[in-house]
């Protein structure tokens, strides 16, 4: 690839990350789970998930699939009934040698998996799971997968179970300014996934220390 191209490359992948960042700062902080902007009287409830636990889809929206698989994210929850489908997901570095070409760690990952409750306004709930200290715990652990969301009380408000399909269950749709905005913040995200897809392995390296220097 010429040093043109990859100049070009670094300078639109940077354009659009500024642009992400500008429009995207709050909805990192909490991802909300409804299109457009809610009635004033509306309190959503907060899913706390943990770096092993990447949602992707509630109420049958799908959920944004972030460059970095291990982000802790918060997800907003309008009050009353939801459906939170997710997979756990560890990482394992190899021991011994690596032969050329062949991946340096271990991939652990569930079936997806399905959690329903009612969400009540204004409460911050959290996935309960279980952390295994070594790779063979964690293959034994997503085997017989199992995981709770307990509220910040402590209490337990739904078990996971594998899930089977979607249900009737929709994404509520409001109507707001703020729709526009949820829309483009969309449409940015969906182009900084096609560009990493798109980058190859050096540019993907050389991406990322320039981003976390």
């Amino acid at each position: 690839m010429s040093m043109c191209h990859v100049g070009g490359f670094y300078k639109l992948v940077l354009a659009v990350l500024t642009v992400a960042v500008a429009g995207c700062a709050s909805s990192l902080a909490r991802i909300d789970t409804w299109e457009g902007s809610l009635p004033a009287a509306t309190e959503p409830a907060v899913l706390k998930a943990p770096g092993t636990i990447r949602v992707t889809e509630v109420n049958g929206k799908a959920m944004t699939n972030f460059l970095m698989d291990d982000l802790a994210l918060d997800y907003g929850l309008l009050p009353g009934g939801n459906e939170v489908v997710f997979t756990y997901k560890t990482i394992w570095a190899k021991s011994g040698i690596v032969e050329d070409g062949e991946s340096k760690v271990h991939v652990i990952e569930t079936a997806p998996q399905v959690v329903r409750f009612d969400a009540q306004p204004g409460t911050v709930y959290e996935f309960a799971v279980d952390k295994p200290t070594s790779r063979r715990e964690a293959e034994a652990f997503s085997e017989n997968f199992s995981a709770t969301i307990v509220s910040a009380g402590g209490d337990e408000v739904a078990e996971a179970s594998v899930w089977e399909g979607r249900t009737a269950s929709r994404t509520p749709v409001f109507a707001g300014g703020e729709g526009n905005h949820d829309s483009e913040a969309g449409h940015t995200l969906e182009k900084m996934k096609r560009l990493w897809g798109e980058a190859t392995d050096e540019e993907k390296k050389t991406f990322l220390r320039w981003a976390f220097e």
